[in-house]
């Protein structure tokens, strides 16, 4: 029996039985779709995840100030330590090789206002090379460069959150806005970042568009700290040229500071790029999970199909006694019902992906989840709804095939 008879003979089964076709389709449907959309889902995750640390700097190792009670900052005060501050970046450049770039900044939490308007905003002083460090992005204007930190001018660089309740559909761009009683210039708005909701290390969450960039030599000569006893900066970022050599540098720079610190522990180093790696190791074990527990639903599309098959060379016995006894081989017998097995989650796959697709678009329009379809994941989904159709049809396929022709014609 040739393949394109096998294939008319398929599709006339399933169209004389269109509704147990259906039924026995939606394991397979239900399979596949899940298999996508939960890929997706774990995808979209890693991707949020490579996206934060990126905007941390995966060459980058990051010294946080530690967050203290009063009493605790007090008791490490009276320990001589004056927290992080310009002169440990200093020296980190000065001793640590391998040092592309030292930045450093310091914050206060308050409130920016322009005309009638007001947003609660963290206020970042920065060193010139911070940008060159970060993933920040100029949506308008310019960044703040050497001349704005040299002379100490009175301008600022608003997050894209910031720059829209200010602002709105106006041109910030040469506006004057006011923090506590300073008043500064707007020279430049960034483009808009995802949030930044995840604690790292010492770094506290917050929401990356409601910063405000400032020149850090203006910030420590216009700005009064939130405490007295607070360090003079509050992060100093280091770019390493190789990355092979991040953990020897963050342990060099951890002895620097601790002998600058008098072996206080009053901060903490976090490195993007281990942080990254594990991440993505996680991530992978996760979207393995999520494959498997997804493709339990194949698995039981697959058993849906032998059960179907089963009873459909039952049903189909006297037949197959007939095409046995005019000369049709038991190979021809076999291919047939594979065929039909096949046609079956192939036509289940389709659908399948459809709605697979379709869920994950659908999360990521309706909810805060963000998805990513690779192909890979269709074709994974897809190619293994074949492979269930051709392993959970062959045991039919070879029962029918195994008939004798005078005792299935007999068959009633």
């Amino acid at each position: 029996m040739q393949f394109g008879e096998n294939v008319r003979l398929a599709i006339s089964g399933l169209g004389d039985h269109k509704f147990r076709s259906f039924l026995t389709m939606l394991g397979i449907i239900f399979g596949v779709a899940s298999v996508i959309a939960m890929l997706s889902i774990g995808e979209g995750a890693k991707r949020e995840a490579i996206a934060k640390y990126q905007d941390l700097g995966v060459n980058n190792i990051i010294v946080r100030e530690k967050k203290l009670s009063d009493s605790e900052l007090e008791e490490v005060r009276a320990k001589f330590s004056q927290g992080l501050s310009i002169q440990d970046a200093n020296v980190i450049k000065e001793i640590v090789p391998g040092v592309n770039r030292v930045a450093t900044q310091a914050e206060i939490n308050t409130e920016i206002k322009y005309a009638d308007k007001s947003i609660k905003s963290t206020i970042i002083g920065i060193s010139p090379d911070f940008l060159h460090m970060m993933n920040l992005r100029i949506d308008q204007g310019e960044f703040i460069s050497e001349q704005h930190y040299n002379n100490k001018l009175k301008v600022c660089v608003l997050g894209a959150g910031v720059a829209y309740g200010l602002f709105q559909k106006e041109n910030p761009i040469g506006q004057m806005v006011k923090i506590e009683d300073q008043w500064l210039e707007v020279i430049g708005i960034l483009e808009s970042k995802t949030l930044f909701t995840e604690t790292v290390g010492e770094l506290a969450a917050r929401d990356l568009n409601a910063d405000v960039y400032v020149p850090l030599s203006t910030f420590l000569n216009r700005f009064t700290r939130e405490n007295e006893l607070a360090s003079e900066i509050q992060q100093i970022t280091v770019q390493i040229e190789n990355s092979s050599r991040l953990l020897e540098a963050s342990k060099l720079i951890d002895e620097i500071i601790k002998r600058h610190h008098f072996n206080n522990n009053d901060y903490g180093i976090v490195i993007p790029y281990e942080l990254l790696k594990q991440e993505e190791k996680e991530r992978e074990i996760f979207n393995i999970l999520l494959g498997a527990i997804a493709a339990i639903s194949l698995l039981v599309g697959g058993i849906g199909i032998m059960n179907i098959m089963l009873a459909t060379v039952m049903e189909r016995t006297r037949e197959i006694g007939i095409r046995r006894a005019i000369g049709a081989k038991k190979i021809d017998i076999m291919s047939q019902f594979v065929t039909e097995a096949v046609a079956i989650s192939i036509t289940g796959g389709i659908i399948g992906v459809l709605l697979g697709v379709t869920l994950s678009l659908t999360v990521t329009l309706f909810t805060d989840i963000s998805t990513y379809i690779r192909p890979y994941s269709i074709f994974i989904a897809f190619a293994f709804s074949v492979i269930v159709g051709i392993s959970f049809g062959y045991l039919p396929a070879k029962n029918a095939a195994n008939l004798k022709p005078v005792d299935s014609i007999r068959y009633e």
